[in-house]
Parts: structure tokens; sequence; C-alpha cells
């Protein structure tokens, strides 16, 4: 072990998945979510990777405030894992596999230092509510930019058919990887976005950043069958109403809205 170690504290006025994912796709070092911040802890120096957070920050004009601290060694990563704690959320229990089941409820294996997602965050356990009151026995599903695969892992846990997607290759393989971890079965996976499916589906859940969700709008609402379903989710207040309006289409079945996080969950009219 070495003698310090390094920290790196990002804290992003907003899109904290955007740029959880970001720092989980350039490195391989430990990271937490903390207070709205995401902390990268490594042995080796982090400049690089504090450069490119600043280039993606300039890109989406997002305010990003950055610290570095050159820390005395110690065990961080078991000091990292007390850190964390499981949530529940409606009939689910998210946890760390380092922390015991609960009986009463339905577990979900997500190691946080290896996701893109783990429950915590609000637009994540909004999704995960309206999963647990809609998805029924074998519905379809598909899972738009599905980071960790948590949501299409808790589809999949209510006896649904999904499919999981994300643009990011190793999203898509952190997925595999948390559905075996949790002994459920995806029917198909690809790197790519909606328009990549060749099915429409009862449900299309889309929880990314709503710059994208309003880009990809045409590709999403072709992907939901007749009277099927979409939720759509990572939407901060000042979009709330462009994502409405161009989705007026659907119909509004419920809004979960938590802090500044916007969750909808909407339905194709016949």
């Amino acid at each position: 072990m070495q003698e310090y170690y390094y920290e790196l504290v990002v804290k992003p006025e907003e899109n904290l998945d955007f740029f959880s994912s970001l720092l989980l796709e350039v490195t391989s070092s430990a990271i937490e979510e903390k207070e709205g911040s995401i902390i990268v802890r490594s042995e080796d120096e982090l400049d690089d990777i504090a450069w490119i957070v600043k280039e993606a920050a300039k890109k989406l004009d997002i305010k990003v405030d950055i610290s570095f601290e050159k820390k005395e060694n110690e065990d961080w990563i078991n000091k990292y894992k007390s850190s964390i704690k499981p949530v529940k959320i409606s009939s689910f229990y998210i946890r760390p596999e380092w922390i015991d089941e609960e009986k009463d409820f339905t577990n979900i294996i997500i190691n946080p230092a290896l996701a893109f997602g783990s429950g915590h965050h609000e637009s994540t356990s909004s999704c995960i509510e309206l999963i647990d009151r809609y998805v029924k026995e074998n519905q379809t599903v598909l899972d738009v930019g599905t980071g960790s695969g948590i949501l299409a892992i808790c589809a999949a846990k209510k006896g649904a058919k999904v499919d999981i997607c994300d643009t990011d290759e190793l999203a898509v393989e952190s997925a595999k990887e948390n559905f075996q971890l949790n002994s459920v079965k995806y029917e198909n996976a690809w790197v790519g976005s909606a328009n990549n499916a060749t099915k429409s589906y009862d449900i299309v859940i889309a929880n990314i950043i709503a710059d994208i969700i309003i880009m990809i709008n045409r590709d999403l609402k072709k992907a939901v069958n007749e009277s099927g379903y979409l939720i759509l989710s990572g939407i901060i207040d000042k979009y709330f109403d462009k994502v409405k309006d161009k989705f007026s289409d659907f119909e509004l079945v419920e809004h979960i809205e938590k802090g500044e996080w916007h969750t909808l969950m909407l339905q194709k009219r016949e």
C-alpha cells in the first residue's frame, strides 16, 4: 500500500447521473456518490480525470465544482463500504452484496462502486416506484440508457421480459453482470438506443438526461406498442415543461416530483 492516495471531488450543479456515468467510463478507481458530489479515490494522480470532467461540463454548459486532496493512505475501501447504505423503495430492497438481504422485500444487489445507478438518486427511486406499480408478469419492457441495469432488473424481478440498451458499451457490460448477480435474465441487449429496437414494448423506460429524451422522442414513442406506457425520468425543473410538451400526444398517467427531479408515467393514446 502506498503512503498516500488522491481524492477528487466533483460536484455538478445538475445531471449528477451523467457525471457519475462519465467518471465510471474513464476510470476504474473507486467512486462514491455523497450529498450531491462524486468522490473518486485512487493511488494514482487524477489530473487527467479532472480535465475530462471540466471539458464535459463546458460542452454541456453546466457549472461543476472540482477539488483535489492528497491524503494519507488508509483502508478506505472498507471505510467506503461501511458508508454505503441499502435503500427500501416500494417492495424492493436495493443493497450491495456485502449487506444481508431483507426477507420481506424483493432484493436487488447493486454494488455502487461498480455501477451507474444504485437506487439512491431521486430519479432512479421514482422509476422503481412506477415499475413496482405498473409492470406485470410477462409484459415486455425496454430500458433505454440502462446504466447499471437496476431498472430493468426490477422489471425482470416482477416477471417482465426485458431488453436493455445503452450508448455506452461499458454500461451494457455492467448491466449484464448485474443481471447475472441477481439471478435474472434479459432477452436482448445492445449498444445503442431506442432506434435500434426491432419491436414495440408494453413499457419503455428512459431515465436519462432531459435533452436526450427530447432528442430521441420519436424513437421512444415508436418503441411503445398500442396503449403502452413510457416512463421518463432524469428531468430537472427547467426541462419539465419542454419534455411534457414534446410528449403531449401521450396521456399523463402519473407525475412524481422529488426535489428538482421529475418522473413521468405516460400512456400512448389509442
